[in-house]
């Protein structure tokens, strides 16, 4: 496969039956809607959503697709929740997300990230139309050597703090589920997929970066910025999503030569520091933009919980066998992030917005430009 991503996939997801774990968080939530933009039958299985106003609750996604509750370390619930439930395509994104929530409750993260994609796994080997199975982990599964080059998808897998290791557990977990359940060339086939930092409309996670943002804005309390050296490799949330549709098509249309891991991340543009991110940010924002507190020194403000360095993605496989890449560059990717909470903050319609974004960049994937928005910050 070469060129570009075709922006319906092949019409792969129209009328195809689609369970998405983790559909109440912010990256399942905007996959949930964008499969309903392609005309997918979708189903979700997460824990319930948090009152409030994340993307899940702010487009009302509940009241348009099939909704299934359970914590998926419970592999009693799970099966429970997922009785009756035969899908063709399965996303596995239910996690729980947050390096420094790792610290706090490691074997609880571990219990979900590991065993919980496991016991996923065990219920997708029980649904005869399954055809297609894309497990997403993070760009953090990677032993992080602190290089300054993107790490492969062959690169070796780890992780100091209990998140990271997670997800590198959550790859070998992957691993082993292909080979020994979902080898048969005539089967489902299962692809694992890590993306960068991700940032969009929606996210309300604590601990995080552009959130934290939007919130001092809110409170006017000034939010400190932890390690504002850190290069990561940041990018829209729409950017990973096309990834994973387009991995998802791929396996449909050609089978086991598409299994395995797969990066998608940002061009070299894209992987810069917290601080040249927080610039743009303030810049786009303009009058009225959030106070930012620096550290003093230029590491993180909690020396007790390691956070790397300097982190970056080769989507170069990605690149060259499914013909993706990255579509908006950052002022683009952050101009429409603005602009989705600001019209949140107006109380406007934001499933009629989210729905507006995903065309934009469904445009842009037709038409191979990138450059700035049409979504101005007003």
């Amino acid at each position: 496969m070469s060129g570009r991503v075709d922006p319906t996939f092949g019409g792969s997801f129209a009328g195809s039956k689609v369970l998405v774990t983790g559909h109440t968080g912010f990256k399942g939530g905007w996959l949930s809607a964008w499969l309903l933009k392609l005309g997918a039958k979708v189903s979700g299985l997460s824990l319930p959503p948090e009152p409030g106003q994340g993307f899940f609750c702010s487009t009302d996604i509940e009241s348009r697709i099939t909704n299934r509750y359970a914590d998926i370390g419970d592999a009693a619930a799970l099966e429970d929740a997922l009785k009756g439930v035969d899908a063709e395509i399965l996303f596995h994104l239910a996690a729980q997300p947050l390096v420094r929530s790792s610290y706090r409750n490691p074997a609880e993260t571990f219990r979900t990230n590991v065993s919980g994609t496991a016991h996923v796994l065990d219920m997708a080997r029980k649904m005869p139309s399954l055809r297609a199975i894309v497990v997403i982990t993070s760009d953090k599964c990677y032993d992080n050597k602190e290089w300054s080059w993107g790490y492969r998808e062959n690169d070796p897998l780890g992780g100091r703090d209990p998140y990271s290791a997670s997800k590198g557990c959550t790859e070998l977990v992957a691993h082993s589920y292909r080979h020994a359940f979902f080898d048969d060339p005539d089967g489902a086939q299962l692809a694992t997929a890590r993306a960068g930092n991700v940032f969009g409309g929606g996210d309300w996670g604590e601990e995080r970066l552009v959130p934290d943002i939007v919130r001092a804005g809110a409170s006017g309390i000034p939010v400190p910025i932890r390690n504002p050296e850190a290069v990561r490799p940041w990018q829209h949330v729409l950017e990973p999503l096309s990834g994973y549709l387009a991995l998802a098509a791929a396996l449909l249309d050609h089978g086991k030569q598409y299994a395995g891991a797969w990066n998608f991340g940002p061009d070299l543009a894209g992987s810069i520091n917290v601080r040249d991110l927080v610039t743009m940010i303030l810049a786009s924002w303009g009058g009225n933009a959030p106070s930012i507190a620096f550290p003093a020194g230029a590491r993180t403000l909690d020396f007790n919980m390691h956070e790397a360095g300097i982190l970056r993605l080769d989507s170069t496989k990605a690149q060259t066998q499914l013909g993706w890449r990255p579509q908006l560059d950052l002022p683009t990717a952050i101009a429409m992030t603005i602009d989705w909470y600001r019209a949140h903050a107006r109380r406007a319609d934001m499933s009629e917005l989210s729905a507006q974004q995903i065309r934009f960049y469904s445009e842009r994937m037709a038409s191979d430009v990138i450059g700035s928005s049409a979504f101005v910050v007003e």
